[in-house]
């Protein structure tokens, strides 16, 4: 009886090629055994298992990328939490519409690191990368990047509240950058406003509510720099487009 051998032996071995290229092809998702990919180099393959090679194969380097999360409230944006927002990010929440061209890989859902805090109870915007000058700019950065939010309100919004709102804001007893508060609309019995502030900082939207004499009902966030959230469903992620910038 022969050994089912390693994935990687049996393709180098069918393209004539190193076992690294072979590794490559396969981690690269052009690679199938019995009509299903596998991206596993380590992968065992009896001797009567089919094992195709995509014609289109490409040697391209893997390189890594940014996702878009819009994530539902009760979720942690972190992984120390309980419910980590990054149980969303599998093969069937990938949002159908994404435009990116980027063809989906196993390796892309591994070592993300999420790089926008979000309150737990909040939905909205989350971005995870693999790219350290994202990551750089996210984390480090913070205070230069634009983040903007829909606040719904249980009470009606006056011109005193708006007012006390757009006074620069007081938060864990440390004065914060100068936020721009504008009131939206109705939100049921209440208020929609829009938050457009600096930095990602846990709890001073609902500090600035709170000393307004106002209670949340719910928090979105709906852009993040220059990226927005728009229509991308709750649960669902999709690719940072190639032209996106924060």
């Amino acid at each position: 009886m022969i050994e089912p051998v390693r994935l990687s032996k049996r393709v180098a071995e069918m393209r004539s090629c190193s076992r690294r290229e072979a590794e490559q092809y396969i981690e690269g998702g052009w690679v199938r055994v019995q009509g299903q990919v596998v991206e596993l180099p380590q992968s065992r393959v009896a001797d009567g298992q089919q094992v195709d090679v995509d014609p289109k194969a490409q040697l391209a380097p893997l390189l890594p990328v940014t996702l878009l999360l819009h994530k539902p409230p009760g979720y942690d944006w972190d992984a120390s939490g309980p419910r980590p927002a990054a149980q969303w990010l599998v093969p069937q929440n990938h949002w159908g519409p994404d435009r990116s061209g980027i063809r989906m890989l196993r390796r892309h859902l591994i070592d993300q690191r999420c790089a926008t805090p979000l309150e737990h109870a909040a939905s909205g915007l989350l971005v995870f990368s693999q790219e350290r000058p994202i990551l750089r700019k996210l984390l480090e950065d913070a205070a230069l990047v634009e983040f903007e939010l829909n606040v719904d309100v249980h009470e009606k919004v006056t011109d005193e509240s708006l007012a006390r709102l757009r006074r620069t804001p007081v938060v864990d007893g440390r004065a914060m950058l100068p936020v721009k508060v504008s009131l939206a609309g109705d939100a049921g019995a209440g208020s929609r406003l829009r938050f457009a502030m600096k930095g990602c900082h846990q709890g001073q939207v609902a500090q600035m509510c709170d000393q307004a004499g106002l209670r949340i009902a719910g928090l979105r966030r709906i852009r993040i720099g220059r990226v927005p959230l728009a229509n991308l469903p709750p649960g669902q992620w999709r690719y940072l487009l190639p032209g996106e910038r924060f």
